[in-house]
C-alpha cells in the first residue's frame, strides 16, 4: 500500500523489484497526484494498470457545491457557526484565511505525524484536532458533529467507499449542512464489476457474494427480528420492493428496486462491487414468499435465509386467536377458488393481491351460499394505516379494502364430503341427442376410486368422462395434482362443464376429442380411468404405457364386447399385477306400499398395474 506523496521513481523501483503483474489504482478521486505517479510508473515498467472509478453519490438538495477549498472558504466566509473539516490536512493553509479560524474550524485528519504537524502549523489548538482513522459510521459522524456543535460539514464526494452516504445521513440528523468539494477531472476508469471480470479472466479469481434473504415481517422495523436488523445494517446493497426498501433499508446502503426472482438474481450477478447483499422479503421467507423461486438462482452466492413474522401469525395475534388449525392458501398472482377450501375447513387464511382482492372473495363465498360465515380482513398490516375489519361475507362484499390485505374466513359448519362415492344426485345428467349421457354410478364409482389408489399429487386421465362424476371425484382427491377429462360427445361435454362449474375445481381440465388422439400432448399420467374407449382400447392402453411404463389403470366394461376387448388387451400387454372384479348393484324402488330391489347391469372392473406396485 502506498501512503502520502510518492515520487514516480520510487513507485517504479517498487514495481520492478516486486515484479507485480497488475496495479489496480483505487485511490481517492481527489488524489490526482498519486494517480498520475502510479500510471506513469506502470507505463515505464510495462505493468498492467487499471484505474477503478468511483461512482458519484446522490447529493442532498440543500448541499452547497464548490469547486475546491478556495471556493469553500469564499462561501463559508459569509456564514456563521462551527465547521467540521473532513477533507484532510493538505488544504488547511487555505482555510486559515477564514475569520475566527481557530475558533470555528475543527479538522478530522489521519492520526499521522504529517497530518498533526499540518494542523499545528495552521494554528489549530489541540482541542480542535480529531485524529482518527476511518471508516466512519453514521453514528460516529453524528457524535462528532454534535460534540463540536457543527453548523457546517466540509467533505469530498468519495462515493460509497469514502463513506459519503454516512456523512449525508449524519449531517441531516445533526441539522448541519454539507459543503461538497467538486471532483477534479477524472482519468478514464473502469467499474468495480469490470475489475472483477478482468481478475476472473486473467487470474481465475472469483469472489462469491454473500446474500441474506430476510423476512422483514408485516412492514415496520419494529417487527423485524434482531438477526434481520443486523443483516440489513451490515449490507452494502439492499434489494426489494420499493415499499420494503423505504421501510427497512438503511440510508447508507445502495438500493435496487426489484421484485421477481430473475431480476434480483441478475442484479446480484451484475454488481460484483458489493460484498454483502440483503434481499428484503415481506412477512416470512417460508410463507408464500419469493424466496422459494430465488434460492435456486443464487448457486453462485453464499446464502443465509432469515425468517420473519408472517402475516398469518401477525393477524391472529391482533385478534387474539391461535392459528395451528388454520388452512392457508393464496390468490396473490394466481387463479384459485377458495370456495372448496371454505367448504372443507373451519378456518381459512387467504393472501390477496393483484386483481383478486377482498370483494371478489366475499362475492364468491356468498354466491356459494356461505354469505353468513365470519370474515376478518387485515389491511396494510404493520403500517401506520393498518386496519382490521370483521363481519360476514355478505357485509364485507359491499366494502372497499386496500390491495395489501389478508383474509381469515371462519365456517363453523364445513360440509364438504370427504369420502368417495358422492351421491348421484349431485351431478347433472340430462339427456342429449344420443340419449342419457353415461355416468358411473355411486357404488361403482366408489369401488373404482378405491382401486385407483390416488395420491394428493396424482396426474389423472379420465377417458370417456361422460358427465364427469369420476373426474370430479378424482380432482377432489388429487387436490395438488391434475385431472384431464377426455370426452368426445358434445352433449356430454356441456354437462361436464356444468358439473365442473358446480364443484368449482381448478385442478380439473376438460379435453374435447376422442382418445387416444386427443391425449397425445397431455403430461404422463400416474393414474388413468377408462369408462369408455369408443372401440380404441388397445390404442389407448398403448399410449398410456408409452407415456408412463408404471401407470396404474382402472377400466370398466358392461357389454360382452368390451369385456372381450379388455381381456385380449391384458393378454397382449404386460402388467405386473392384474385384478378383475365383477359387481352387481341392486337398488330399491317403491312399489305401492312396498319397496322392491331392482338389479342393475353387472359391471366388470379391471385394475391394471404396470411396471411396479402390487394390487
Amino acid at each position: 500500500m502506498l501512503a502520502g506523496c510518492q515520487p514516480v521513481g520510487e513507485i517504479t523501483r517498487l514495481l520492478a523489484d516486486q515484479q507485480f503483474d497488475l496495479v489496480i489504482d483505487a485511490t481517492h478521486p481527489y488524489a490526482q497526484s498519486i494517480t498520475e505517479s502510479v500510471s506513469s510508473a506502470c507505463r515505464i515498467t510495462a505493468t498492467a494498470y487499471l484505474r477503478l472509478s468511483r461512482e458519484a453519490s446522490a447529493h442532498p438538495d440543500d448541499a452547497v457545491f464548490v469547486n475546491d477549498a478556495r471556493g469553500a472558504v469564499e462561501f463559508l466566509a459569509g456564514t456563521e457557526g462551527n465547521i467540521l473539516l473532513t477533507t484532510g490536512s493538505k488544504d488547511l493553509p487555505t482555510y486559515t484565511k477564514l475569520n475566527y479560524f481557530t475558533d470555528r474550524v475543527y479538522a478530522r485528519v489521519l492520526p499521522a505525524e504529517t497530518s498533526l504537524s499540518a494542523c499545528r502549523n495552521a494554528g489549530l489548538p489541540a482541542s480542535h484536532i480529531i485524529a482518527m482513522q476511518g471508516p466512519f459510521s453514521v453514528e460516529m459522524n453524528l457524535a462528532m458533529l454534535r460534540s463540536v456543535s457543527a453548523h457546517w460539514m466540509v467533505t469530498k464526494d468519495g462515493g460509497a467507499a469514502g463513506g459519503f452516504a454516512e456523512k449525508v445521513s449524519a449531517a441531516r440528523q445533526a441539522g448541519a449542512r454539507l459543503v461538497v468539494l467538486g471532483r477534479p477531472p477524472q482519468r478514464d476508469g473502469v467499474s468495480p464489476e469490470e475489475v472483477f471480470r478482468y481478475l476472473e479472466e486473467r487470474f481465475g479469481f472469483y469472489r462469491r457474494p454473500h446474500v441474506d434473504i430476510l423476512g422483514i415481517g408485516p412492514g415496520n422495523t419494529m417487527s423485524m427480528t434482531r438477526a434481520a436488523q443486523k443483516a440489513v445494517k451490515a449490507a452494502d446493497c439492499c434489494i426489494g420492493a420499493e415499499r420494503m426498501l423505504a421501510s427497512a433499508a438503511p440510508e447508507t446502503a445502495h438500493t435496487f428496486t426489484a421484485v421477481s426472482a430473475g431480476e434480483i438474481a441478475n442484479l446480484i450477478r451484475k454488481h460484483g462491487e458489493y460484498r454483502h447483499f440483503a434481499v428484503l422479503m415481506s412477512g416470512d421467507t417460508g410463507f408464500f414468499s419469493g424466496t422459494k423461486k430465488l434460492l435456486p438462482l443464487l448457486n453462485f452466492c453464499d446464502v443465509t435465509v432469515l425468517p420473519g413474522i408472517s402475516s398469518l401469525s401477525y393477524l391472529c395475534s391482533r385478534i387474539n386467536t391461535a392459528y395451528e388449525d388454520v388452512f392457508v392458501t393464496s390468490v396473490h398472482g394466481r387463479r384459485h377458488s377458495i370456495v372448496p377450501d371454505v367448504r372443507r375447513h373451519r378456518r381459512v387464511f387467504v393472501l390477496t393481491g393483484g386483481e383478486t382482492g377482498v370483494q371478489p372473495l366475499c362475492d364468491a363465498v356468498t354466491a356459494a351460499g356461505l354469505g353468513s360465515i365470519s370474515v376478518t380482513v387485515g389491511e396494510n398490516l404493520g403500517y401506520p394505516e393498518e386496519r382490521i375489519t370483521q363481519g360476514t361475507a355478505v357485509e364485507l362484499a359491499e366494502q372497499t379494502f386496500a390491495p395489501l390485505s389478508v383474509v381469515l374466513l371462519e365456517n363453523p359448519c364445513p360440509d364438504a364430503v370427504v369420502t368417495q362415492g358422492l351421491p348421484d344426485g349431485l351431478f347433472q345428467r340430462g339427456s342429449g341427442r344420443a340419449g342419457i349421457v353415461p355416468m358411473t354410478k355411486s357404488e361403482v364409482r366408489a369401488v373404482c376410486l378405491s382401486k385407483l389408489q390416488l395420491t394428493a399429487e396424482s396426474i389423472c386421465w379420465d377417458i370417456g368422462a361422460g358427465t364427469g362424476s369420476v373426474s370430479i371425484e378424482m380432482a377432489l382427491q388429487a387436490r395438488e395434482g391434475k385431472v384431464f377429462a377426455v370426452e368426445r360427445r358434445e352433449d356430454a361435454l356441456a354437462l361436464l362443464r356444468e358439473n365442473l362449474a358446480a364443484f368449482d375445481l381448478e385442478n380439473l381440465e376438460i379435453l374435447p376429442g376422442s382418445a387416444p388422439d386427443a391425449c397425445c400432448e397431455l403430461p404422463a399420467p400416474s393414474h388413468a380411468f377408462i369408462g369408455g374407449s369408443g372401440g380404441n382400447m388397445r390404442e389407448i392402453l398403448a399410449l398410456l404405457l408409452e407415456k408412463n411404463p408404471c401407470v396404474r389403470i382402472v377400466a370398466t366394461a358392461v357389454s360382452l364386447e368390451s369385456i372381450a376387448e379388455l381381456t385380449r388387451c391384458i393378454q397382449e400387454f404386460y402388467f405386473t399385477d392384474i385384478e378383475v372384479v365383477s359387481i352387481q348393484v341392486a337398488r330399491s324402488r317403491p312399489a305401492g306400499a312396498y319397496h322392491l330391489m331392482e338389479g342393475q347391469n353387472p359391471i366388470y372392473i379391471y385394475t391394471l398395474q404396470a411396471g411396479r406396485g402390487k394390487i
